[in-house]
């Protein structure tokens, strides 16, 4: 086996080694063990969902960038920023449940602050209605931050901002995508938001053995405050 494919078998098992359902705490305690070769890892599976995203965010936000404030939801080693950056988005805050994971994005030298919170289980420690934008890349999923998160992502941006949310469309996250789904919709129908783009995409991230094709399509999501 090529240095190349041991590379990508190794990103693949620690991926599917995060995505088995475990306590809050047994997965946050995993994260800080695969922080050590995360970004490498994330590399190797062709992972496209941060800069999708942030792609998409850049494409609609016309507001000052180096002004505005944004919130990185389970922000990990800091993907997310670094394409924020590159759009011009300078005031940036992190939070993530993992301290390794926090390391490593203040490492990165681009974040205003950076939090610690389990999330899903604490209330993140940040104040409402402070952020131009809210992001959640690649952390709403089965096993990972629950849907239920979602309104409160909401209450943490300005009238006007912009919330962006990404899950996977696999068979193991079906019955979250649909929740996910459901819950977007229904805050739309109270008049909370408007969605502004919902994006598939077929190249989310190179697949794992069992899913039976060579990428995970994802989808990006995003809607504006009202």
């Amino acid at each position: 086996m090529s240095a190349v494919n041991k590379a990508l078998e190794d990103a693949k098992g620690n991926l599917i080694s995060a995505l088995k359902g475990c306590t809050k705490k047994e997965k946050v305690a995993y994260y800080d063990t695969w922080a050590k070769t995360y970004d490498e890892d994330v590399l190797a599976v062709d992972y496209h969902g941060p800069s999708l995203a942030t792609n998409i965010i850049s494409s609609h936000f016309s507001g000052d960038r180096e002004a505005a404030g944004v919130l990185d939801v389970a922000c990990g080693s800091g993907l997310v920023a670094k394409q924020l950056v590159m759009h011009g988005f300078k005031r940036i805050l992190g939070v993530d449940g993992s301290e390794a994971m926090l390391e490593l994005s203040r490492k990165t030298g681009l974040y205003k602050e950076l939090k610690q919170c389990l999330l899903g289980e604490e209330p993140m420690p940040v104040q409402w209605g402070l952020f131009d934008v809210v992001v959640i890349i690649g952390a709403l999923s089965v096993g990972h931050v629950p849907v239920n998160v979602v309104r409160e992502l909401f209450n943490f941006a300005k009238p006007g901002g912009y919330i962006c949310m990404t899950t996977r469309d696999t068979c193991d996250n079906a019955e979250f995508k649909y929740a996910l789904e459901n819950e977007l919709k229904q805050m739309e129908e109270e008049g909370l938001w408007t969605c502004v783009e919902v994006t598939e995409e077929k190249e989310w991230i190179k697949a794992i053995p069992d899913q039976g094709h060579n990428y995970m399509t994802g989808f990006v999501y995003l809607y504006k405050k009202i």
